[in-house]
């Protein structure tokens, strides 16, 4: 146990670490180190260097190739740090050989030893011959892949006999940013005490969290239960004091059983999801199916309307022998039915297109019959009709229609627009007239003498033929009927040089003219 002072101490030196690193951590950037090809029986040197996220680290290897062991790697690491200092995702360092074809292999855990910066050393043994080495932080020791947390990586080799050793500089690979806990859904280590936890138990607790974030639970639950049964084991052990050793194996059993979890949740997810696109893909096929039925169906409805027009066709052009041979085509060629059906059905619209145009001709002389009958009746009650005009004024039958020219009495003054007392009853019975003899357009023209101002005298004509307009609109005359115009006194019909002949210039003429 600590004592108070000490634990502060080391609780502020993690944290002055922790925010070095953020300040210095680094985008992804491709990254090439050197594949270093060991000869057989021949040992080689191989100095390490610390990539950007810790340049002070440092490493050596001692590599002997055999034809008995394949090849012996003894690796000695120092001033390596922490490792859930680079964040709360990482539990422990693996050692990685990397080929120049791409294959990876996770040649064994770097486990700590001292409590802030400590040395180590790993010896392992890979078949690979040709192959780069690095070292990189991880969330347990069983991981298939490694991060981008890169902290080592191999420098050109060289040997005590100074023989040169063959090396292909372009192993690639992506660097310095962690790739296991950039998705924000990613689970990471609870908060726990990580200075005094064992490191086994860290990555039990990260290969846990790994393991429900590809989806144990659904998938791979027996596993999962029986890695967090190990886990809690474990952890029940070590905070009873247990040996280190049972409380180690007990946790990486825990891993062991997670990365199980891990990779069964990952295989049965992919099952699942090929099963689900096996029948997405059925069901599209179902589709393509069902349209080709369709395709089929149209076929054959189309060959059916292909023979019904043929037939018709023969009937009218008398040459079955041609439309025959067509019929034979068609049903054999499938483009050329769907183009000689098209021809037919041109045909036909042509015939339809005919055929309006006959009915519509037949409409219009209809029309025109009517209204020669309506003119006719028109013309048989034009007597009567200008008869009944003479009532109200003046009646003449002109080029343009019956001219109805009303007397100056209408109007209560020779410059007034307002009707006298006696025009009430006259233009009730002459809109009742009007109303019973819809087929006339009224044109309404109002004139007078040249005594006066011109713009004055047109505002009067104007006045008037409204007035009258509106009387007729009020008694029932359609206003599309009813066409005023103030003329002013620009249409004399006598000279304005006596009374009487202003007289006759102040006049209202309604013109009926045939709206038919």
């Amino acid at each position: 146990m600590h004592n108070l002072p000490t634990s502060k101490i080391a609780s502020t030196f993690v944290l002055l670490l922790l925010f070095s690193f953020a300040a210095f951590a680094q985008v992804d950037v491709a990254r090439r180190t050197t594949a270093i090809t060991y000869p057989l029986d021949e040992q080689v040197m191989v100095n390490f260097r610390g990539t950007t996220r810790f340049p002070r680290m440092k490493g050596e290897a001692k590599v002997k190739r055999t034809s008995r062991n394949g090849t012996e790697i003894e690796l000695s690491v120092s001033k390596m740090p922490r490792p859930f200092e680079l964040g709360r995702g990482y539990a422990t360092y693996v050692l990685w050989a990397v080929s120049p074809d791409g294959q990876v292999a996770n040649l064994g855990e770097i486990k700590r030893r001292g409590f802030w910066e400590f040395d180590s050393k790993i010896s392992v043994t890979t078949p690979l011959q040709n192959f780069a080495l690095i070292i990189t932080a991880e969330p347990h020791f069983l991981v298939a892949r490694p991060s981008q947390e890169i902290m080592l990586e191999n420098l050109n080799p060289y040997t005590i006999s100074g023989r040169r050793i063959e090396t292909t500089p372009s192993v690639q690979y992506f660097g310095n940013s962690s790739d296991f806990f950039r998705d924000t859904r990613t689970p990471e280590i609870a908060e726990i005490d990580y200075s005094k936890t064992p490191s086994t138990i860290l990555q039990a607790k990260q290969a846990l969290a790994l393991a429900k974030f590809a989806g144990a639970d659904r998938d791979a639950a027996e596993d999962l239960r029986e890695a967090e049964s190990l886990l809690t084991n474990a952890e029940e052990s070590w905070k009873a004091g247990r040996k280190e050793e049972d409380v180690d194996i007990t946790a990486r059993k825990a891993i062991s059983v997670a990365v199980k979890a891990e990779g069964s949740s990952l295989v049965r997810r992919q099952a699942r999801e090929q099963r689900n696109e096996q029948a997405r893909n059925d069901a599209e096929v179902r589709k393509i199916e069902d349209r080709l039925a369709e395709a089929l169906a149209e076929i054959e409805d189309l060959k059916r309307q292909l023979a019904d027009e043929t037939r018709a066709r023969e009937l009218a052009q008398r040459d079955v022998a041609n439309f025959s041979g067509q019929a034979r085509d068609l049903r054999n060629e499938n483009g050329r039915l769907r183009e000689d059906l098209g021809k037919v059905r041109v045909e036909a619209d042509s015939a339809t297109a005919r055929l309006t145009a006959i009915q519509q001709a037949s409409r219009d002389a209809e029309e025109q019959r009517q209204r020669d009958a309506r003119l006719e009746a028109m013309r048989a009650n034009e007597a009567s009709l200008i008869a009944s005009l003479r009532r109200f004024g003046t009646v003449a039958k002109t080029e343009r229609g019956i001219v109805l020219t009303l007397a100056e009495t209408y109007w209560s003054a020779p410059r007034a627009s307002s009707f006298a007392p006696v025009a009430n009853a006259r233009l009730t019975s002459l809109g009742e007239l009007l109303v019973s003899n819809p087929d006339y357009r009224v044109q309404i023209e109002s004139h007078t003498d040249a005594t006066g101002d011109p713009a004055e005298l047109s505002t009067l004509t104007d006045s008037r033929s409204k007035a009258i307009a509106e009387r007729l609109s009020q008694l029932g005359v359609a206003d599309s009927r009813i066409e005023p115009r103030g003329l002013g006194a620009t249409l004399p019909v006598a000279p304005n040089t006596t009374n009487a002949s202003k007289a006759r210039n102040r006049r209202v003429q309604m013109i009926l003219v045939p709206s038919i």
